[in-house]
């Protein structure tokens, strides 16, 4: 493919997600709980509206926020919302809104849910997860097109994505890290970014990191970008700028 069909298609894919962002709609992914025992009675979706508006009005001012609700322990929600760390109040706010709304819409009666978009993540749960790395809930995108030399290609983004986990782990308050590294052609850069919910600790943020840029070496070998974004942490790759801030 030649460079400028490859610029198109990056750009394209790059509007296709701001788009998606624009309109609010069609999220990364979402999945509800979908055992008998699961379903969410009266007094916990009372207790579940209640907390989302709380953690959404919270979430703005950091980026992040969790919380629980109830006087009993079968009725109590547990509402986790992360807005990715380049984005703006305003854009964590109306991305924290939609979700709550989006979530209830598609999983009225479950008593845990996760929904994730390009600006954030919010999840639920009838069971205290707060602190635990969410090994179940994971989601990968790539760019279709492949890189001319994917060994060392890979080399460089496991180098990039590893250097931000670090840094988010251990030197963020926000478990957050972005950062580029030049290619060794010279004539492209690589972009990065890293990101953990702020209830892991630093070590359990690494250890969700790394295994991140892991699955992304094996389900995106080879593509010039490619983002898996779980229930408790996201790495992201691509050679243009992404970062909103």
């Amino acid at each position: 493919m030649s460079s400028s069909r490859l610029t198109s298609s990056l750009y394209l894919l790059a509007f296709a997600l701001l788009l998606q962002n624009v309109l609010g709609t069609d999220p990364l992914f979402s999945r509800c709980s979908s055992t008998t025992n699961s379903t969410a009675t009266s007094s916990y979706k009372t207790s579940l509206s209640v907390l989302m508006g709380s953690i959404n009005h919270l979430a703005p001012a950091e980026g992040f926020a969790l919380g629980s609700l109830g006087q009993n322990n079968l009725d109590r929600p547990y509402g986790l919302v992360l807005c990715r760390g380049d984005v703006s109040s305003s854009d964590c706010r109306t991305c924290a809104v939609i979700a709550a709304r989006e979530i209830r819409k598609s999983c009225p009666n479950s008593k845990r849910a996760i929904i994730a978009y390009d600006n954030c993540l919010l999840k639920y749960s009838d069971t205290d997860f707060f602190g635990q790395i969410d090994e179940e809930n994971k989601f990968y995108m790539w760019n279709v097109n492949n890189v001319s030399n994917p060994v060392l290609f890979t080399e460089k983004t496991t180098e990039l994505l590893s250097q931000l986990a670090t840094k988010a782990s251990y030197n963020s308050t926000k478990l957050y890290a972005a950062g580029e590294m030049d290619l060794p052609e010279g004539s492209m850069k690589l972009y990065g970014m890293a990101h953990c919910t702020r209830d892991l600790s630093s070590a359990d943020c690494k250890k969700c990191l790394d295994g991140a840029i892991t699955d992304l070496r094996r389900v995106a070998y080879g593509k010039a970008g490619a983002r898996v974004v779980g229930g408790s942490c996201m790495a992201i790759y691509e050679i243009y700028p992404f970062v909103k801030a």
